[in-house]
């Protein structure tokens, strides 16, 4: 549970990205609520370094790091406009020392040498269909890392996350807990992320493996 002090700066936050556009539908706090059911599905106490994926608003990545005190994380969006808003929300909530924002293509970001393969955890809500999220995703996680991937309300369809399809990104898994707050699909890295991972800009969505 947040504390107030805490919810109120980050609702000041959000209440600025909505006047932007870059927060989509519904109350700040619906928004801020499911970030923190998510957290609590994941992992209540995570304590390693994990990467927002599509962060957008910062949500759910801001609202994680505060509901996961020692956690560190990388906040990932590939419009400038939104990074910018990202690293003055960081600065406005004293967050700098435990995260930054990186600025690109996940496709591409994947491959660089600081990324790749570098974290325990990977956070994706409305970051795009299944197999987009999954693909990109993979060339972030560690041996055993895992991506915690939003799921929509009500009962879990097997064909969102084909056996067949996780297995070409070398993920097992899925793994569906939460209740109605949240509901995330976690999927486990069997191994380094393989070389053909992700492919070229565009191409995931383009061309979804399932």
């Amino acid at each position: 549970m947040l504390a107030p002090e805490v919810r109120r700066q980050l609702t000041a936050q959000l209440e600025d990205a909505r006047r932007l556009g870059m927060l989509g539908p519904g109350p700040v706090e619906a928004h801020i609520d499911h970030a923190e059911a998510l957290a609590a599905a994941v992992d209540p106490d995570f304590h390693g370094r994990f990467l927002d994926l599509g962060s957008g608003a910062g949500v759910p990545g801001l609202i994680l790091l505060a509901v996961w005190p020692t956690a560190t994380g990388v906040l990932l969006d590939a419009r400038r406009r939104r990074c910018s808003f990202l690293e003055s929300a960081v600065g406005a909530l004293d967050l700098a020392d435990r995260v930054s924002v990186a600025c690109g293509r996940a496709e591409e970001l994947a491959r660089e040498r600081e990324l790749r393969g570098a974290f325990e955890l990977v956070v994706a809500r409305g970051f795009g269909a299944p197999a987009t999220t999954a693909e990109c995703a993979a060339g972030f996680l560690e041996q055993g890392g895992r991506l915690a991937a939003s799921e929509p309300p009500g009962a879990s369809d097997p064909r969102r996350w084909p056996k067949e399809g996780l297995d070409e990104l070398g993920l097992l898994g899925p793994e569906v807990r939460g209740s109605e707050g949240a509901r995330v699909a976690l999927l486990t890295s069997a191994g380094p992320p393989g070389e053909r991972w992700p492919r070229r800009v565009g191409v995931p969505g383009r061309r979804p493996l399932w």
